[in-house]
């Protein structure tokens, strides 16, 4: 489908991407996707809005990649939205059958009449036909719009789904299927919630925002749903027929001293722990990716790598793969999906032992948000470092987990998992 293209250029990137937000807030489906110009590989892009549905596909898991692959063909442009890590029912055996306080549909995409891109000091509009005439008009808004004040936040209590010895206890669970030989490692993930709560969702995510600048930042509003996320982690792109995954596994937190600071990242990148669980989710990766891929395409570019973000380090691998022309963008993440960095390896004896040990359904934590373009490439990150909220219910929830492999310890991961709730629950608890 033809899309009308206009460019503006722009002076104050950051002032002008705070404008653009809080323009956009009016429209009942905003996809925000923000890159913090981090330095990464395979950036394609400073930020993206996309609003104002056009056309779009909501569905539960049952056929979802069936639904979405028949959606995308038949569209043929630019498709923003998300897939739950419940869609995992979809291609196997499996169930999600845990407490769900916030009712996310599984599956939602939609094609944007606007689409705004933000390109090194320009603002790029592309606009369907139908909206081209309000291009003008909408960049005038956006220039003008006045941001508002922060309003301080009603008190939030912010609770725990697990209790520290009952996650001992089930962190002891997952141990005994590892010795046992069940499974390798798995992602053991615990939910932090609040009830009866209201937030104002985007100056807690604008907070969120800054204090991790992370690569993969995604403000997403779906009628009363928000999803509010600082994700460091690329799940899957497609850039024409080469594939690219980046598991993230292995964290550090960072100090002050710089001196402190570089060692600690160095002794992450030495960790036989954290290299082992990350190593095990890139063979797991290389797994999935040779599904779709040439024969002999699969390979490490890289391998534990340290990367740095504002709050912790990160060992990320980078897994790529090369695919024949005529593969369906939908068939590569439905042979990939959920991603292994927040299941464990064997995949589905992991996901069996997750489901039935933790107290919450995953929803969209641990999916996928991104989108596609109108050559069939895709790019999506992992839902995880993400605050989610139902308006209406006046739910929060946010998740975190750790990989549990047999050198893990219950207290270890427990203090893994507080370090990577920190920056959710002090905004939670700050903003508003």
């Amino acid at each position: 489908m033809q899309r009308t293209i206009r460019k503006f250029s722009l002076k104050d990137i950051p002032h002008a991407k705070d404008r653009l937000l809080g323009w956009a807030q009016q429209y009942e489906t905003i996809v925000w996707l923000d890159s913090n110009n981090y330095d990464q590989n395979y950036s394609s892009y400073e930020s993206i809005l996309a609003i104002d549905e056009f056309t779009s596909i909501k569905t539960d898991y049952d056929n979802a990649f069936d639904k979405l692959k028949e959606y995308q063909s038949i569209t043929q442009d630019y498709l923003f939205g998300y897939i739950s890590y419940d869609v995992k029912n979809a291609t196997e055996s499996l169930s999600s059958d845990n407490f769900d306080g916030l009712e996310f549909p599984d599956l939602f995409f939609f094609q944007p009449q606007k689409i705004i891109f933000v390109k090194e000091n320009e603002l790029e509009f592309h606009y369907l036909s139908m909206v081209e005439d309000e291009i003008d008009s909408d960049y005038n808004a956006i220039k003008d719009h006045v941001i508002s004040s922060p309003v301080r936040p009603q008190d939030i209590r912010v609770k725990l789904r697990i209790h520290k010895d009952e996650y001992h206890q089930k962190v002891s669970k997952v141990l005994e299927h590892i010795h046992r030989g069940d499974i390798y490692e798995a992602n053991f993930c615990q939910e932090f919630y609040a009830e009866n709560a209201e937030i104002q969702p985007l100056q807690v995510y604008k907070d969120l925002n800054m204090i991790s600048e992370p690569p993969f930042a995604t403000f997403l509003k779906m009628d009363e749903h928000y999803l509010l996320s600082a994700s460091p982690e690329r799940y899957l792109k497609k850039e024409g027929e080469k594939i690219i995954s980046q598991p993230i596994k292995g964290t550090a937190k960072r100090l002050l001293s710089p001196i402190d600071d570089e060692k600690i990242a160095s002794d992450l990148a030495r960790d036989q722990k954290e290299r082992s669980e990350n190593i095990m989710i890139v063979d797991l990766v290389r797994n999935d990716l040779s599904r779709t891929a040439k024969k002999g395409s699969v390979h490490v570019e890289e391998l534990c790598k340290v990367y740095s973000f504002k709050q912790v380090h990160q060992l990320i691998s980078t897994v790529v793969s090369e695919i024949e022309r005529d593969t369906h963008p939908v068939d590569v993440i439905k042979d990939t999906f959920p991603m292994g960095s927040m299941t464990g390896a064997p995949k589905i004896s992991a996901m069996k032992i997750i489901e039935d040990l933790e107290e919450t359904k995953r929803g969209l934590y641990s999916g996928a948000v991104g989108y596609f373009t109108p050559e069939g490439d895709f790019d999506f990150n992992v839902v995880i470092r993400s605050i989610l909220y139902n308006e209406i219910k006046k739910y929060i929830s946010f998740s975190v987990g750790s990989a549990i492999t047999a050198k893990s310890t219950p207290e270890r991961e427990y203090e893994e998992c507080l370090l990577k709730a920190k920056a959710m629950k002090y905004v939670l608890l700050h903003s508003n």
